[in-house]
């Protein structure tokens, strides 16, 4: 038994650790993308994105089927606003990517703490020997 409860205190320990790397990683994650995409901020990706995709969806709507048939070629705004979409539409995704690594850190703390808890009751449950 008391095997049992120094695994479930060292599971936990790990667990803990690595909860403090996440969010430590999501820290670091979060200013380099705010970085990178000076002077537009984090919290007005969603809205420059909303913006643009309507813009460039019109386009595409007139311009597409010539480039298709080959007839033309994609107009300079064409191009502009969908790689200002892409770009956004992937920062976007490294924000929830961010979020999502930031939220296990703070799951796998909890985790952590309730299984060196756990380890901790059990060894003192446990029988001496």
């Amino acid at each position: 038994m008391r095997a049992i409860s120094i695994i479930v205190a060292i599971l936990g320990l790990a667990s803990l650790v690595f909860g403090v790397l996440f969010i430590v990683q999501a820290g670091s994650a979060d200013k380099t993308l705010a970085e990178e995409l000076k002077p537009l901020m984090t919290s007005e990706v969603n809205a420059k994105y909303d913006a643009v995709t309507p813009k460039q969806r019109g386009i595409m709507a007139q311009e597409e089927p010539k480039i298709q048939a080959g007839q033309a070629a994609p107009s300079d705004m064409y191009n502009y606003l969908t790689v200002q979409r892409t770009a956004l539409g992937l920062a976007r995704a490294n924000i929830g990517m961010i979020q999502f690594v930031r939220t296990s850190g703070v799951i796998d703390i909890i985790v952590g703490l309730g299984l060196i808890l756990a380890g901790y009751a059990l060894m003192k449950k446990a029988p001496a020997a």
